[in-house]
């Protein structure tokens, strides 16, 4: 059964008549007719019930026409996506994002938009939401995954559904690392290294209380790998999203979840009215083909 010829009976139903639809289709009426009838024998089954004024289907028509439709969609799909593969589009989409655990999410996107656009290279741009934020405001990175809170009324964003959960990151053999979690209570005296982004020191204080404007912050860092370095050499313990910690050493380095828990959400989110180049737009695109439509918030 030939492509062609299904959208030649899908003409002919849609036209009720086999005259029409030959117009339609700018063959001659005898050319069409033998080729439905060539399609009836091939399949072994009536189509139409013929001797009236309109062309009627029969209960077996009615199935072809609905896959037929069905198939004739997804050919007129792939074979824009097959368009779509074939324009030369280059450049680079740039992409900011913080040490987090929905950074485990980005490789399928990347993969994915890839194998359609293989000309396209990603610039990789890491540092905290707000640094993110404000080179996206200035139109040098265009996309941004971001950790909350963070005020996202210039852009279009997606919330992801992966809670990013807070934790306390200390050497192997330091005497918190043999609790199962780590409350206020047992960092009120230790030094510690915070987040360096206000908005989320405003978040910790509310989990510390009234433990907070005592503690002994010896360092703010704004990337969890400098961080690392001052909790390896046993100066503090720092606070840090468990995501960041995916791919070190524990052996080095291990961390405890807080009591009671600490979480927040991370978006991905690009600048509103914002003109993109052309790989960016089709990145853009395949972020919102990637998520549900009704993620996005405008």
């Amino acid at each position: 059964m030939e492509i062609r010829v299904l959208r030649y009976f899908l003409t002919v139903v849609r036209e009720e008549s086999i005259t029409k639809a030959a117009d339609v289709l700018h063959i001659t009426q005898p050319t069409l007719s033998r080729q439905l009838a060539q399609m009836e024998e091939e399949i072994g089954v009536k189509l139409f019930n013929r001797g009236t004024r309109k062309l009627l289907l029969t209960n077996e028509g009615f199935l072809l026409r609905r896959r037929a439709e069905e198939i004739i969609e997804l050919v007129d799909k792939t074979e824009r996506e097959l368009t779509e593969q074939d324009e030369m589009v280059e450049g680079t989409v740039s992409i900011g994002c913080g040490d987090l655990g929905a950074v485990h999410m980005l490789p399928n996107l990347f993969k994915s938009f890839n194998q359609r656009y293989p000309s396209v290279r990603f610039d990789l741009y890491t540092a905290t939401a707000d640094n993110v934020k404000e080179q996206m405001e200035r139109g040098l990175i265009d996309i941004g995954l971001l950790l909350e809170p963070v005020n996202m009324e210039k852009f279009e964003f997606i919330r992801l559904n992966t809670k990013e959960q807070w934790v306390v990151i200390m050497s192997p053999d330091s005497h918190l690392a043999n609790k199962k979690f780590i409350t206020p209570d047992d960092l009120k005296d230790v030094p510690l290294i915070l987040p360096r982004r206000l908005n989320v020191q405003s978040e910790l204080a509310s989990w510390f209380g009234e433990y907070f404007d005592k503690l002994n912050v010896l360092f703010t860092s704004n990337l969890p790998s400098n961080s690392s370095v001052m909790v390896y050499n046993k100066l503090a313990y720092a606070i840090i999203i468990e995501g960041s910690v995916s791919l070190w050493d524990k052996n080095k380095i291990t961390y405890r979840t807080l009591s009671p828990k600490l979480t927040a959400s991370s978006v991905i989110a690009w600048k509103r009215q914002q003109p993109f180049g052309l790989a960016a737009e089709k990145f853009i695109k395949h972020i919102k083909e990637s998520f549900s439509m009704n993620d996005i918030n405008n």
